[in-house]
């Protein structure tokens, strides 16, 4: 814990107020400053972007797209960016995986229109209605690996959740791994073949850290406001017949929460190495800080506390009670920023993405201590001369 003292002893009055028509006198005596320690808290940050992606439609309940950036996405008419491919040598044209409603697989290709192919009873089905795969921002790394009799790696890419349908291929394409037929399906001149051995498409989860770094924000488009709070507040009485000199400290704590949401699903299975300078009010207004590197996941807030106080010594008058305010203020801002992610795996390859997102943020700021106001004791005993 750093910790940072200041003893002002001071002698000199540092302001003096009318209350009530009640002049009074205060000076400060003691004032100290105490910074706690930065920490990584667990939060209820809602992302924009994953707003809008719920309106979207889309599949992604397959248990092996949790936290990754692969959903099945509905075709929209046109391939949309980051669908996954795959070049079909033997057929000589680009094929992506598709799924229709029963969860059987197959492919799409823009040379046979705007439809997903797929092998079913012996003979080639198409359809208009139907998803695609999605690799949004490039981030997953996929790996085809072999498989037979119906049997897949860990982590292979199916159609629907419960359902033991994969996405496979072999020489002559894309086609389905039904696990309770023991078989991959494949359509070859129109009519559906079976194979015991082909390949799986399957996700890299073999992960071993992550990082976000080059983080940019734009303070320009940031949504800012302000509104005033109480940090502490005390109570001094005099009932006595002469002016008294009473002391008192006031103790308050602000504390500033900043949140990070990202426009993708990411592991929540090991933490980010982020560097990042963090929107904070400096010199009056809002700016960035120097960058720090700390661990981040995501919905997690970086909290930092610090804790003032002040011992104020007034000179309060017969018969009157005093209250004295420590004031302060909660400056909120979300401010836009653009950052590239990283991931790496342990075989020594890496995948990095550019990413966007908001930054949330709840600044404290202590005011001034002040005397609130003074007011004669209700029913006091009357001084006599």
């Amino acid at each position: 814990m750093c910790r940072l003292l200041s003893a002002l002893f001071l002698f000199l009055i540092i302001s003096e107020s009318m209350a009530n028509d009640v002049k009074i006198s205060f000076k400060v005596l003691n004032r100290t400053m105490e910074k706690n320690i930065p920490q990584i808290k667990p939060g209820n940050a809602i992302s924009r972007s994953a707003a809008m992606k719920e309106k979207q439609p889309s599949s992604r309940s397959v248990g092996v797209f949790h936290e990754t950036t692969m959903r099945w996405a509905w075709f929209p008419g046109y391939v949309p960016n980051g669908a996954v491919y795959y070049w079909n040598s033997y057929a000589n044209r680009y094929e992506y995986p598709c799924k229709v409603s029963d969860c059987s697989a197959g492919y799409y290709s823009s040379s046979r229109g705007p439809y997903c192919y797929y092998p079913y009873g012996n003979k080639e089905l198409s359809t208009s209605q139907f998803y695609i795969l999605v690799n949004d921002h490039g981030f997953e790394s996929l790996i085809w690996q072999y498989g037979s009799w119906g049997n897949v790696p860990s982590n292979s890419i199916n159609t629907c959740s419960g359902d033991r349908v994969y996405v496979g291929r072999n020489k002559y394409g894309l086609g389905k791994v039904v696990s309770k037929h023991q078989a991959f399906f494949v359509v070859i001149n129109g009519k559906e073949k079976d194979y015991k051995e082909y390949d799986v498409l399957t996700i890299n989860k073999n992960y071993q850290s992550q990082s976000i770094s080059n983080v940019n924000y734009d303070l320009n488009k940031g949504s800012y406001t302000e509104a005033g709070m109480a940090l502490a507040s005390s109570k001094l009485i005099n009932k006595d017949c002469r002016a008294v000199k009473k002391s008192t400290t006031l103790s308050g704590t602000v504390t500033s929460d900043h949140s990070w949401e990202v426009d993708m699903s990411i592991a929540q299975t090991l933490s980010f190495g982020m560097t990042a300078g963090i929107p904070d009010i400096i010199g009056g207004s809002w700016g960035i800080s120097s960058e720090k590197t700390f661990s981040w996941r995501k919905g997690y807030t970086y909290s930092e506390s610090v804790t003032f106080s002040e011992t104020i010594e007034v000179e309060i008058p017969p018969n009157h009670s005093c209250e004295l305010v420590m004031d302060g203020k909660k400056m909120r801002g979300q401010v836009p920023f653009t950052a590239t992610a990283t991931r790496y795996y342990r075989d020594g390859t890496w995948r990095s993405a550019t990413i966007q997102g908001v930054s949330s943020n709840v600044v404290g700021l202590k005011g001034a201590a002040q005397v609130e106001r003074c007011v004669p004791i209700p029913d006091a005993v009357p001084c006599t001369a």
